[in-house]
């Protein structure tokens, strides 16, 4: 990967890793179902009268973008508006890799390698002892913590409606695929707001939006969206999967340091034992026991 490329690649982790902060500071004065309505049709539009509609079977979009967009973002946001710590949450939702081997594995018959399985019951011993930590007093509440799981699950469902799509004869552009399919979740966000916040909270919430409010929407769809799936999906084109998707574990790392540094948030110890052993589980999910094998041969 060139010098060029790497830093763009670096570039969207870094905003990606921003994007749980943002989202606790847009959600300080706006219902969360609100906030990812308005984040979605900001990414649909105008983008879609620049971006040609994806040739993809209307089934297929539809569950494309009610699961990966709707249900993930959900959860995410009712998680983080709830308490869940935004660095914890972008940790927590890493989880999507672990349900997508899963949902492979049925869906399509894939098989589960040694270094899969043991990454999962890692990972599943971490979550076990982030659970432990909501029972502890550590500051995490359950509630949160189970709703970024079901957000991660969501998340992994959209990834086997994604690889469907992708193994249609003419692929989508993964912009048009963004934008188009980010119209689906508009109205069951604002319905959903509607009958869990209110109108009278949803008209509030739009005549007294603030500058703050207003920035993390446009950062949320822009940056986060447009530009980060944009970009990602550039390099995805130009370079091996291998060489792309592995820098992807960098971003709860950015999103736990940009939690403590700008909202302060701070792990407990038995907080970080839980996220050592879920990204101890990232890690050998995608690189397998290379370092002992290693060390073996030199030994």
């Amino acid at each position: 990967m060139s010098r060029k490329d790497g830093l763009l690649a670096l570039l969207v982790v870094v905003v990606w890793g921003l994007n749980f902060v943002v989202i606790k500071l847009g959600l300080h004065n706006m219902p969360p179902l609100l906030l990812a309505g308005l984040r979605f049709l900001l990414v649909a539009f105008p983008a879609i009268f620049f971006i040609p509609r994806p040739k993809v079977p209307l089934s297929l979009l539809l569950g494309y973008g009610l699961t990966i967009s709707f249900g993930q973002f959900a959860f995410l946001f009712s998680a983080i508006s709830v308490g869940m710590p935004a660095g914890l949450a972008s940790l927590v939702l890493q989880a999507q890799a672990f349900f997508t081997i899963i949902l492979g594995a049925i869906a399509f018959g894939e098989r589960l390698q040694s270094k899969q399985m043991a990454g999962i019951a890692l990972a599943a011993i971490g979550v076990l002892v982030l659970i432990e930590a909501s029972f502890s007093g550590e500051h995490v509440a359950l509630l949160g913590f189970m709703l970024t799981l079901a957000a991660a699950l969501s998340w992994a469902c959209g990834n086997i409606f994604n690889k469907k799509i992708m193994q249609l004869p003419e692929r989508p552009g993964v912009m048009s695929l963004v934008a188009w399919s980010a119209l689906i979740p508009v109205l069951p966000f604002m319905l959903a707001s509607y009958l869990l916040d209110g109108p009278g909270v949803m008209l509030a919430s739009l005549v007294n939006i603030d500058i703050t409010t207003v920035l993390a929407l446009c950062y949320l769809a822009w940056a986060a969206s447009i530009v980060g799936y944009g970009i990602w999906g550039a390099l995805l084109g130009r370079y091996e999967t291998w060489r792309v998707a592995p820098l992807s574990l960098l971003v709860p790392v950015f999103g736990i340091a940009s939690a403590a540094l700008l909202l302060g948030e701070r792990l407990s110890l038995l907080q970080l034992a839980g996220a050592v052993l879920i990204m101890g589980g990232l890690y050998i999910n995608v690189f397998g026991l290379r370092l002992r094998r290693a060390g073996v041969a030199r030994g």
